[in-house]
């Protein structure tokens, strides 16, 4: 079967006096959100009909890699159970089950009580995701939110738990959390405007219609999100709007939500915080100062005169603070490594909690009561599964709750794992986590998956992955390049790889995989990579550079498009990703700052490594065309002969297939493509 060809069709636009011609501008449906165009359809089906044809010979491997993979997963999975007022809740899985059931049962002990079951909700349905989920402070209600489409337009439902039976409203196209309000008769949430942005916040209050809701707060600034949620004491409801750079929040009583917010400080440009709350006193994170953030206090009357209690540190990252009736935790990484540290309010020395690997992920787990004596923790690294603690604060002790159960065995003494740091070409060391077999050579021989992201401070941490044995016990090393644009070593590593700095971002990656090469690690061409979204988009922008160092690219639902999507700002993120990549609009140097990188513009006549490329038909984030375009140019101008495969999931969004086994088979073909490419034995 040869690979399908899209047509071109003339189109050009001019911007700053630059005309840019764009042939596949057609695959954008002029409907969009609703995709009915008929010669686009039948080049995504197209495409995909191509993609099950060239991946049939290879569907044994791809059932021996799901095979696996789901031989690692305890299928009737459950939580640890942990405590909320008069209740324990937990989750779990049904052996088989797609999806979590959601349970709680009386403290003072009673039968186990099933509060939701997600496998029921999802019968029949392409596609489901559980959004909100949030039970009232008395126990006796739940408001929850679903997605059956992937477009992340939830629909709020209401179940009276001491009945089962569900309460008549039903609140369509929300997005945001729910909160409920002390005396439980209502809830906060915010619904999603006709461009996908949640610009308001809203009281429900129940047995009323949703047309009855009362509109508390809107956002005028189109680039801005708004959100609720509650200080940890849940005595005031905070409505917060912000964008990737600027924040703005509001106190409303929970026992009067129909007051006047009272603004904690209003929004300045390139200062975030976020707040929490104990007793009158606020406490207020913010980088206002420092890119390394500080944490601040300030009287409940009076929010916006703040006094410093923790300064910012050179070397300690702090990434979030949390407050309970007699302590409170700051987080953060030093030197890039979590970790999290419980301080008194009467100002004593704080204590960290100590993890026993040189490099690991930890940080609190879920606990929700604000009179906690024992703090529920998570961590793991990347020989270490999943592990469950409870944290005794006044004893300093860690006791064990859960460890990853893998059913068909694990052995972390077969693997080793190291935080190397190599040289970027302007000088700057960039962490690298790796993980390998034991009797790994260092001959350069070897294949070697690199993955990393690089954008929006997000960063990824060196964890542990099950699906990932199956390149290790195939002889492979697997390394996270912690890039800049990710915060892995603080807000500063972030802004280092954005705006007038994004090409930090690629060539940090490029230099880590030369680094590894130089080291012995694996060879030019033996290089497996991935990247998601905005991972998507460093995939692009390395195989147009140097695309002789990747034996196999994976890139799903990447954000490729950059220069069309930002010029665009009918599209529901483009005014909110402005502060991330440049206004290309207004300013001409952001213009053509973009167009000197953006992947889709700067595919070029040379050979380009096999690529497995991804999107979702329904997906409001990177929109389905972009993946599109940019396989019908790839198609139309490289001159190999390489393998390129696009595969769009007609009913699915950014997330890809919902079902915990669904997306495993997902995987499972990304890992078949990498070994058939690379030549790797099966």
């Amino acid at each position: 079967m040869k690979p399908p060809v899209a047509n071109t069709r003339p189109h050009s636009f001019t911007t700053h006096g630059v005309t840019i011609d764009d042939p596949w501008a057609w695959l954008k449906d002029a409907n969009y959100p609703d995709v009915t165009d008929k010669d686009v359809l039948a080049y995504l089906e197209a495409e995909n009909a191509y993609f099950e044809a060239a991946m049939a010979p290879h569907q044994p491997l791809v059932d021996t890699i799901y095979a696996e993979m789901k031989g690692r997963i305890k299928e009737d999975e459950s939580s640890v159970p942990q405590k909320d007022g008069d209740w324990l809740y937990w989750t779990d899985y049904e052996t088989g089950g797609e999806y979590r059931r959601w349970w709680r049962k009386p403290v003072v002990g009673g039968p186990d009580e099933l509060l939701l079951d997600e496998p029921a909700l999802a019968a029949g349905k392409e596609y489901f995701r559980l959004g909100a989920f949030s039970v009232s402070n008395d126990g006796s209600k739940l408001a929850y939110a679903i997605d059956d489409s992937g477009a992340e337009r939830f629909e709020v439902r209401v179940k009276d738990l001491t009945t089962g039976e569900h309460l008549p409203e039903v609140i369509p196209g929300m997005l945001s959390d729910i909160v409920w309000t002390s005396d439980d008769s209502a809830f906060l949430y915010g619904l999603a405007n006709k461009e996908w942005r949640t610009d308001n916040a809203r009281l429900h209050r129940l047995g009323t219609p949703a047309s009855d809701d009362v509109e508390l707060f809107h956002e005028a600034d189109e680039g801005y999100r708004v959100g609720v949620s509650e200080t940890s004491d849940r005595r005031w409801i905070i409505i917060a709007t912000g964008d990737h750079v600027t924040s703005e929040a509001y106190l409303l009583p929970a026992n009067d939500p129909l007051a006047t917010p009272v603004m904690v400080a209003a929004r300045k440009p390139g200062r975030e915080y976020d707040i929490d709350a104990h007793g009158d006193t606020l406490f207020i994170h913010t980088n206002d100062t420092d890119p390394m953030w500080r944490l601040c206090t300030a009287a409940v009357a009076t929010p916006g005169e703040w006094t410093e209690l923790i300064a910012p540190s050179p070397h300690f990252y702090m990434t979030g603070v949390e407050c309970y009736a007699d302590f409170f935790v700051v987080e953060g990484r030093e030197d890039g490594l979590d970790q999290v540290e419980i301080h008194s309010y009467s100002g004593d020395a704080p204590k960290r909690i100590a993890f026993p690997e040189p490099s690991y992920a930890a940080g609190l787990g879920d606990n929700p009561e604000y009179d906690m004596k024992v703090l529920r923790l998570g961590y793991e690294s990347m020989v270490t599964p999943g592990t469950v603690y409870d944290y005794d604060v006044a004893t300093g002790g860690l006791t064990t709750l859960k460890v990853q159960e893998i059913p068909s065995g694990y052995d972390g003494d077969k693997y080793r794992t190291e935080r190397l740091k190599i040289a970027a070409r302007d000088g700057t060391e960039i962490p690298v986590s790796i993980v390998y077999p034991k009797d790994f050579a260092k001959d350069g021989g070897a294949p070697l998956f690199l993955y990393a992201y690089g954008a929006y401070g997000h960063a990824i941490p060196p964890g542990f992955s099950t699906g990932r044995l199956s390149l290790l016990d195939r002889g492979f090393a697997y390394a996270i390049a912690h890039i800049r644009g990710g915060d892995d070593l603080g807000q500063q590593w972030y802004h280092d790889g954005k705006l007038e700095k994004r090409a930090n971002t690629f060539n940090d990656f490029v230099d880590v995989a030369k680094g590894l090469i130089a080291d012995g690690w694996t060879s030019a061409g033996r290089i497996a990579t991935a990247g998601r979204s905005a991972g998507g988009e460093l995939m692009g922008a390395i195989v147009n550079s140097d695309p002789e160092l990747w034996g196999a690219v994976i890139a799903d639902v990447p954000f490729v498009d950059v220069l069309n999507t930002m010029l665009d700002a009918t599209l529901p993120l483009t005014p909110g990703e402005w502060p991330e990549w440049g206004n290309p609009i207004e300013d001409k140097a952001a213009f053509d700052l973009i167009r000197s990188y953006s992947p889709y513009d700067n595919v070029g006549a040379h050979a380009y490594p096999p690529l497995f490329i991804s999107g979702g038909l329904n997906d409001p984030r990177v929109t389905y065309w972009e993946p599109a375009k940019w396989a019908a140019r790839l198609r139309a101008t490289k001159t190999d002969d390489n393998i390129l495969l696009l595969k769009t999931n007609m009913g699915a969004g950014h997330g890809g297939k919902s079902g915990r086994f669904e997306s495993l088979r997902e995987g499972a073909e990304e890992h078949a493509f990498v070994l058939w490419q690379l030549g790797v034995e099966p």
